[in-house]
């Protein structure tokens, strides 16, 4: 029994004086610490088994900032805040990313124990910028870039577009203890995608699982578009005629250009912006007016035909029927046995007139026609019967008159009398 006692004592001591020696190796206990930038970092030296011995904060440049919590460094963004046997604690406000480090926790007994609580500052981005590298025209490509100047850690940008990812290519810059991140995307733009809504996102760990976003608007340049609103209705003289010109394009064209195609503009033609002004109309106001804008990616025009009627009123003199007219096209209302011509206004033109009829119907014309040839038909039928009767009866007669010629002749040659009868004999 005695070996065994004599070999279980000895490890019996080198475990008590392993835990002792252990025991003042955590006399002194730092913790680490994270904070933001501009905020207040709180280091803490937590103490073991303190004896009244001398404690020491230094920074991580190795100056001592307390020595048993009276102040050493004027620095006054340094505060003594707690100072007990178990606890030693300072205060740094307006943390910035020069003061990271190792901060050492000193405890001077007969055998000098140190920790060190190292600080770390965190840097958030500010809300990103939008830089133009290539200016949006139509047709082409805009070049877009967004910049997160500082973080810490860097920050991750992402470019956005009605809720879709638009895939950019990332740069990213060590500055020292800062990064500076770029994302720059190439859209393909047409005049449509003139104010189309994007978006740049910075995410980072500091703030939280926010966001910081930039919002931005497409700026496409184009050529210009013309379009004049013409007047409603016809004009006749005397009337006033109103020309609006309205006009788009990026940029908008400052100035528009009215004019008469192959004449000048009316004495009386007022000009007000896009506007143009024409009182008492007359048929020499008659043309072509024009109107013209450009700006720096290009011109455009647009034109209308003024037509001026006169105030001359048509009446037609027809029994009162009702007539329907078309443009350029006549109509055929029933009216008794008259055949008239009038001149009737276009519903869709009023200013304008057209040729129309009133005549009767074609069956009764027709009939008329059949009657008249008929009666002709049985004239000629009747006049020849009674030229072809008439023929025969003339050369009975003729014979018959030869006859009645010898009697008078042999009786002439007999010397009869005339008293005795006078014939009259009629070929």
């Amino acid at each position: 029994m005695s070996p065994v006692w004599n070999y279980c004592v000895p490890l019996a001591i080198i475990s008590i004086a392993y835990i002792v020696r252990t025991a003042r190796c955590q006399a002194v206990q730092a913790e680490n610490v994270t904070v933001l930038e501009g905020g207040t970092a709180e280091i803490s030296c937590r103490l073991h088994n303190y004896d009244g011995s001398i404690v020491v904060i230094q920074n991580p440049r190795r100056q001592t900032l307390f020595f048993n919590g009276t102040r050493a460094l004027k620095d006054d963004r340094f505060q003594m805040v707690l100072f007990t046997p178990r606890l030693v604690r300072i205060a740094l406000s307006n943390v910035s990313v020069s003061d990271e480090g190792g901060y050492f926790c000193q405890l001077y007994t007969d055998a000098t124990h140190h920790q060190v609580a190292t600080l770390s500052v965190a840097v958030p981005p500010e809300t990103p910028a939008v830089e133009v590298k290539q200016e949006a025209v139509e047709g082409g490509e805009a070049e877009l870039t967004c910049v997160s100047p500082r973080s810490k850690p860097a920050t991750t940008l992402r470019w956005m577009r009605n809720g879709r990812e638009i895939p950019g290519v990332v740069s990213q810059q060590d500055n020292g203890k800062t990064f500076s991140v770029s994302s720059t995307v190439r859209i393909p733009v047409e005049r449509k995608d003139n104010g189309a809504a994007l978006s740049c996102e910075a995410s980072h760990p500091a703030l939280g699982g926010q966001k910081r976003i930039r919002h931005y608007r497409l700026d496409v340049y184009f050529a210009p578009t013309v379009r004049i609103v013409p007047p409603s209705g016809i004009l006749r003289e005397g009337d006033s005629l109103v020309l609006t010109c309205s006009v788009a394009g990026n940029p908008l064209p400052r100035a528009i250009q009215w004019s008469r195609i192959n004449e000048t503009l009316p004495e009386r033609a007022e000009i007000s912006g896009p506007t143009l002004q024409i009182s008492r109309l007359s048929q020499s106001h008659n043309g072509t007016y024009l109107c013209q804008a450009q700006n720096n990616y290009g011109r455009a025009a647009d034109h209308y035909t003024l037509l001026v009627y006169d105030n001359v009123s048509i009446t037609a003199m027809v029994p009162p029927t009702t007539i329907t007219s078309h443009p350029i096209t006549t109509s055929h209302p029933v009216t008794p046995t008259l055949l008239t011509q009038s001149m009737a206004p276009d519903p869709q033109d009023p200013g304008a007139v057209v040729e129309t009829h009133s005549a009767v119907p074609y069956a009764v014309i027709g009939g008329v026609l059949a009657l008249l040839v008929f009666t002709v038909i049985c004239v000629l039928i009747v006049t020849i019967w009674c030229s072809v009767r008439q023929k025969g009866s003339y050369l009975t007669h003729e014979a018959s008159g030869l006859d009645e010629h010898g009697e008078v002749q042999e009786a002439f040659l007999n010397g009869n009398d005339a008293s005795q009868g006078k014939k009259e004999y009629l070929l």
